[in-house]
């Protein structure tokens, strides 16, 4: 759940019920296009129900939400885990053009699948021979100019100019960890890591940019089935035009954390996923 507050509107997504995510991604419910595949809108001062977008029930688990930070704007960005018509990925942007208009959303991102040898996937995704991008989280800039998504999945954190909602580029990309690659942390170019970016947090001025690698303990060992591990990582954003850049002096990892799954992050001072604009 999100909102526009200053319309006094609130966001939610579906995702799934208790039963179809404790234990794990249930394969029958995903081909059967059972998993959340809608947006729904709400008045913030009645708590009634005002619109439902339907996505297209190939869109499978309507996940993460991120409005514009500007309390003026009227948009916001939602991810999907997963199409069962190609194991894509998909960022839609919802939006209105003013008080009153219907709401509407269309697909401005498609992460396709990546091939792979079925003998190194896990059970779930051998009959496919490919690896989903996994969507799981994404963040939007204070500065609402560049979003973030992680892809659990490949093991990538894609960085978005949308300083245009409507026509994102790409303009960043790094790996770490994913189901078939394993890609090591610089600072520790000799660990393959399990796991991938999942729940990714910006900091207040743009410049830092966190990841963590454990999406919740049934899904992390359905898909990492030797373990994710535990680490966190840290990146850098270019100061104008975008880019982002491993820090290779911060790479808590391991022992670090115990044995704990490392998952969400809050920044001392605040976070994008926390602040929004002030205007006088």
């Amino acid at each position: 759940m999100w909102w526009h507050l200053a319309q006094g509107v609130a966001v939610t997504s579906e995702w799934g019920t208790p039963s179809m995510i404790e234990d794990g991604v249930n394969g029958e419910l995903l081909l059967g296009r059972q998993y959340g595949h809608k947006l729904h809108f709400w008045d913030l001062a009645s708590g009634r129900h005002q619109q439902e977008l339907d996505l297209g029930d190939q869109h499978q688990m309507v996940l993460e939400l991120r409005p514009a930070h500007n309390p003026n704007a009227q948009w916001g960005f939602v991810g999907v885990v997963v199409s069962v018509e190609d194991l894509s990925a998909s960022i839609w942007l919802w939006h209105r053009d003013g008080d009153g208009d219907p709401w509407a959303a269309e697909k401005v991102i498609s992460i396709p699948a990546e091939p792979a040898d079925a003998d190194v996937l896990p059970p779930l995704l051998r009959p496919f021979g490919a690896v989903p991008a996994l969507v799981t989280d994404i963040d939007l800039s204070v500065d609402d100019r560049f979003l973030y998504v992680s892809c659990w999945g490949t093991g990538e954190l894609k960085q978005y100019d949308v300083s245009d909602p409507f026509h994102p580029r790409e303009v960043g990309s790094v790996r770490l960890g994913g189901i078939v690659g394993g890609t090591p942390h610089p600072a520790a170019p000799d660990l393959a890591l399990r796991g991938g970016p999942q729940m990714v947090e910006v900091s207040r001025d743009g410049r830092r940019v966190y990841v963590t690698n454990s999406l919740y303990r049934a899904w992390d060992e359905q898909f990492y089935p030797e373990g994710v591990g535990a680490w966190m990582a840290k990146l850098d954003v270019a100061p104008s035009g975008g880019g982002i850049a491993m820090d290779q002096r911060f790479f808590p990892h391991g022992e670090e954390f115990r044995g704990l799954r490392v998952h969400q992050t809050r920044l001392e001072g605040g976070d994008a996923s926390s602040d929004s604009y002030c205007f006088a």
